[in-house]
């Protein structure tokens, strides 16, 4: 294991806006997509936010994978999101075809929903509409190398099963598989870790674990995969981190504006109890003699010949 170096109030109603695109609907003030199991906004604040928890994530771990490939021909990203991850590497691999693959396209194929346009695209790289629950719209054996990385709040628990054999199915004999998760925040305080908890009994009344991070890999062995190895970071939260900490505690601070309404509406949590967690947790942040950490895990898994 290696170690890393203003409260918002939103409405919890939920809104139909006429004439508006009806794959989403507006709740807590954020849009959201409707019929998926997914509970983030998809709008350009959380877009923002993605970017920087991407940036977060190659600095934590200084690169953006630990799979052994070398010249890939062809790689697909689940679940990507603004496309940063997918462009990366298009641009790293540039003889490779990549592709990006998610509920609805990233803001340069898609302004009118999810704002402003990316930096230019690399021309290796390209996007799918696709839902993993749902299968992924590609032959078997497309990919050398599949990635997917914070889907965990996605998938509902009984379902991991068959998005690994989904993944696996679309990989080639002896392609790579990397899956990419966060833990659960250890040793902080009361307010981080009730307002963790909040999230974690939010997501299981929606049928989703999200406290199955450290198992990711255990997840690739029982599907079939062959040489899997399991990383562990552990992401400091707070000043007490420096500049990794403080980041750290940015991205968790805006999951937590995202969620509140959320949490709120399953009755989880009153509205004054979350609010005073929320607090909480950012007088935490601020103690610079604090010592919380955010565990991350990625593995990866060859499939067999």
């Amino acid at each position: 294991m290696v170690t890393l170096f203003s409260r918002m109030r939103r409405p919890t109603v939920v809104l139909d806006e006429p004439g508006e695109d009806k794959r989403f609907r507006l709740f807590g003030g954020r849009r959201h997509l409707v019929a998926v199991p997914y509970p983030l906004p998809k709008d350009m604040s959380e877009i923002n936010r993605l970017d920087f928890q991407h940036y977060l994530l190659r600095t934590g771990f200084g690169g953006n994978f630990i799979a052994p490939i070398s010249a890939p021909r062809a790689i697909l990203d689940v679940g990507s999101g603004s496309g940063r991850w997918s462009m990366e590497a298009a641009t790293l691999f540039p003889a490779a075809q990549v592709v990006g693959v998610d509920l609805v396209p990233p803001a340069v194929d898609d302004a009118q929903v999810l704002g402003h346009g990316l930096d230019v695209r690399p021309i290796n790289y390209s996007f799918a509409t696709g839902n993993i629950l749902e299968g992924l719209p590609f032959p078997d054996a497309s990919f050398d190398f599949v990635h997917q990385r914070l889907l965990i709040t996605a998938i509902p628990m009984d379902r991991w099963p068959g998005v690994i054999a989904e993944l696996a199915r679309v990989t080639r004999p002896g392609g790579w598989v990397e899956l990419a998760e966060c833990g659960v925040p250890e040793r902080g305080g009361p307010g981080l870790m009730g307002l963790w908890g909040s999230w974690i009994e939010f997501l299981q009344r929606r049928g989703v674990d999200f406290a199955l991070g450290h198992t990711i890999g255990q997840r690739l062995s029982a599907g079939g995969f062959a040489n899997v190895r399991q990383q562990q970071l552990n992401f400091p939260m707070g000043d007490w981190g420096g500049r990794i900490g403080r980041a750290s505690a940015t991205d968790c601070l805006a999951v937590g504006r995202a969620l509140r309404a959320g949490v709120i509406a399953a009755g989880v949590l009153p509205e004054p109890e979350y609010d005073r967690l929320f607090a909480l947790t950012e007088q935490e942040f601020a103690n610079k003699r604090g010592g919380g950490a955010l565990p991350f895990y990625v593995a990866c898994g060859q499939r067999g010949v």
